[in-house]
């Protein structure tokens, strides 16, 4: 776990301001190195959005060293009251930013968990309609040659994730959290992993226009 400087005292935080609007960059960094106490607590209540932590907190930082930047002296308040805001509308900026790029609803984003607290995604609540027999056999000879494609353009770890993550090769799904506990790495590097491997296969598999 991460540990951060302590917050500055009120004389202390009063003190490091006048010397940055007086031009002192030393004065700003350790603005900065003693307020990331608290971009870590604000970013903690995003870490649910399947956002890398660290990722947030580069974000957090940003807004911090903004309000840093214009936070008004002459203000009653402490300077941490109105980072906080700051900081928090840079997250919200990001988050907003990134789905509003997002160009389509992934049938494997998840949408909640169930009663054991395991992650389910759109597909794991459409209803499958019946399968002719005949057809599924075809279908599975199909998937067969696809899974071969699949895996020779992924890496090894990736295609793991992959198959572990949809059940690929008649296997149960696997929520993130047990993948990673499974191979001994963060639920957020499995995830890191599992986007990047959807990227390849979105490239692979285009959407026809």
């Amino acid at each position: 776990m991460k540990t951060f400087p302590k917050p500055l005292s009120a004389d202390e935080e009063q003190h490091y301001l006048l010397r940055f609007q007086r031009g002192d960059p030393e004065a700003k960094n350790i603005l900065i190195e003693h307020n990331l106490r608290l971009v870590a607590h604000v970013a903690k209540k995003y870490q649910s959005c399947e956002e890398d932590p660290d990722d947030l907190i580069s974000i957090g930082t940003i807004g911090l060293i903004k309000a840093i930047s214009t936070f008004d002296l002459s203000r009653t308040s402490r300077l941490s009251t109105y980072a906080a805001r700051c900081i928090d509308n840079e997250l919200l900026m990001m988050l907003r930013a990134r789905k509003k790029c997002s160009r389509e609803v992934s049938l494997y984003d998840p949408i909640g968990t169930d009663r054991e607290g395991n992650e389910i995604s759109l597909l794991d609540v459409i209803e499958s309609p019946p399968v002719d027999v005949v057809e599924d056999c075809f279908k599975r000879d199909n998937i067969s040659h696809l899974l071969k494609h699949i895996k020779n353009s992924l890496s090894p770890k990736e295609y793991h994730v992959i198959c572990c993550r949809y059940g690929l090769g008649g296997q149960e799904p696997l929520t993130q959290r047990e993948i990673a506990k499974n191979l001994f790495i963060s639920r957020s590097y499995v995830s890191r992993i599992e986007k990047n491997a959807l990227r390849k296969l979105r490239a692979l598999f285009p959407e026809k226009q």
